[in-house]
């Protein structure tokens, strides 16, 4: 993949961080975006640290990951330190607000 994005570094992560296959990591990441009201195509690092923060631990209990939590946790501060650059998109806050947050 010649530019890979912020949702494929991720899902890279995710796969290393869990026992989830390709498909399975891309899938899980996929709907915890769409629960979050956002889409793999245009979300940035900023926005994926919230959906990791707050929905991605509840898509991961349900296939079975048992540190669903500490592999959030993780997603989080490498999103934080080493992800890639990505396009700007809406804020933490507003997504925070789309998911009921304060």
């Amino acid at each position: 993949m010649a530019n890979p994005t912020i949702f494929d570094w991720i899902c890279g992560e995710l796969e290393r961080l869990t026992s989830l296959d390709t498909l399975e990591a891309r899938g899980t990441l996929r709907l915890a975006l769409k629960k979050a009201g956002l889409e793999a195509r245009s979300v940035s690092s900023q926005q994926l640290a919230v959906v990791a923060g707050r929905v991605l631990a509840g898509e991961l209990r349900v296939r079975g990951i048992e540190n669903a939590d500490r592999v959030c946790e993780d997603l989080v501060i490498s999103l934080k330190s080493q992800a890639p650059a990505s396009s700007a998109g809406e804020s933490p806050e507003e997504v925070f607000k789309r998911l009921g947050g304060s």
